[in-house]
């Protein structure tokens, strides 16, 4: 095994991660190239989609937002050492969790209901994460294998529920019936418009500002906590975390408590502020992005509202790029989007070593 590379931190966290963005646009415009358009013309069409407008903004902010979650949900998993790819299981049992919530208790006023629907997003998250922690913890199974089988489940499941159980009566569509308004989180253009500020209307509701909290929580968590301490101890060692008398087993389970917590609550964006209903794969694959947010962020909780927002920007910038030049089409958004995964994962080594070596060899010049 070769040692690991070492670079400054500051290096790790932002000069990386953007020159493997700047490498996947770079890559990216031949392949537009290729095709015969513009890849000045397309990047600033992408752009301008995305930051461009208040809509587009608030489009982008609302994808971020599912990322965040996604992302941190990862993160805290990796920082114990364990590969949590079942973020989309986890957000869809976190939707399920929402919806008894809001269609049981919708007698109640907001201020008591959209709480509720959260704290019950983030518990069946976790839960749904509980199983393959202890059997990761207490039967040596692979993380990987239980959370993507445990995805498969969770879509089953839910297909089970909305067409047996709490499908909405009469209708055909696989969904429940529509919340009560207490349920709704509210959009960001309607309390705006509330104080007399005019901001165009778009899915962006408050559950990015929950995205925040939980990304400046999970901040304080793994950094200035005894948790977050053993957290990242058993992550670098679990030999020298026994040694040093942290339980491994309870610091997995709690870790994937946290992990499945956190991607439950993308519910709270989805079902709660934007859809008001519970429906098939309402997640939307944001759970596998998280995996490549977290990367991109390096784990860190700013790095992942960072890279959170740049994958929105492809998003909704994609979506308009695609309308203006019909040439490019979705899938090669998506392309662009892997391209930005290759450079920050397996291409990592390509810009840290010579990084490396270049801040090495101005150390000993120093």
């Amino acid at each position: 095994m070769s040692a690991p590379i070492e670079v400054p931190r500051w290096v790790d966290l932002a000069l990386v991660p953007a020159l493997a963005v700047v490498a996947a646009f770079l890559v990216a415009g031949l392949v537009v190239l290729a095709i015969g358009e513009n890849p000045l013309s397309a990047t600033l069409i992408l752009l301008r989609g995305a930051l461009g407008s208040g809509e587009g903004l608030g489009f982008t902010l609302y994808y971020a937002t599912n990322f965040i979650f996604t992302g941190l949900a990862v993160a805290v998993a990796f920082h114990a050492g364990l590969f949590n790819i079942g973020g989309e299981g986890q957000a869809t049992l976190g939707g399920l969790g929402a919806a008894l919530v809001c269609l049981r208790l919708d007698f109640l006023p907001a201020w008591a209901l959209v709480p509720l629907g959260a704290l019950s997003a983030a518990a069946f998250g976790a839960a749904w994460a509980f199983i393959p922690a202890w059997l990761q913890a207490r039967r040596g199974s692979h993380i990987v294998i239980t959370t993507i089988m445990f995805n498969m489940l969770a879509s089953a499941l839910l297909v089970y529920l909305l067409v047996n159980v709490m499908g909405k009566p009469g209708s055909m569509s696989v969904e429940t019936r529509v919340f009560a308004p207490a349920a709704h989180v509210p959009f960001v253009h309607e309390l705006a418009a509330q104080f007399g500020v005019p901001i165009p209307a778009s899915p962006l509701n408050l559950s990015f500002v929950l995205a925040l909290a939980m990304a400046a929580l999970m901040w304080v968590v793994l950094w200035r906590t005894r948790l977050g301490y053993a957290i990242r101890t058993v992550g670098a060692s679990p030999t020298a975390a026994a040694y040093a008398g942290i339980s491994n087993t309870r610091v997995i389970v709690v870790a994937m408590l946290i992990s499945g917590g956190l991607a439950g609550l993308v519910a709270v964006n989805e079902i709660m502020g934007v859809q008001e209903r519970l429906l098939l794969e309402f997640t939307s694959g944001a759970g596998f992005i998280g995996i490549a947010v977290a990367l991109m962020g390096r784990s860190h909780p700013f790095g992942i509202v960072l890279a959170s927002i740049l994958f929105g920007v492809l998003y909704q910038g994609g979506t308009e790029l695609a309308f203006d030049m019909p040439s490019i089409t979705r899938d090669m958004v998506v392309t662009i989007s892997g391209l930005v995964i290759l450079f920050a994962g397996a291409l990592d080594g390509l810009f840290r070593r010579p990084l490396a070596a270049a801040f090495a060899g101005r150390g000993k010049g120093a």
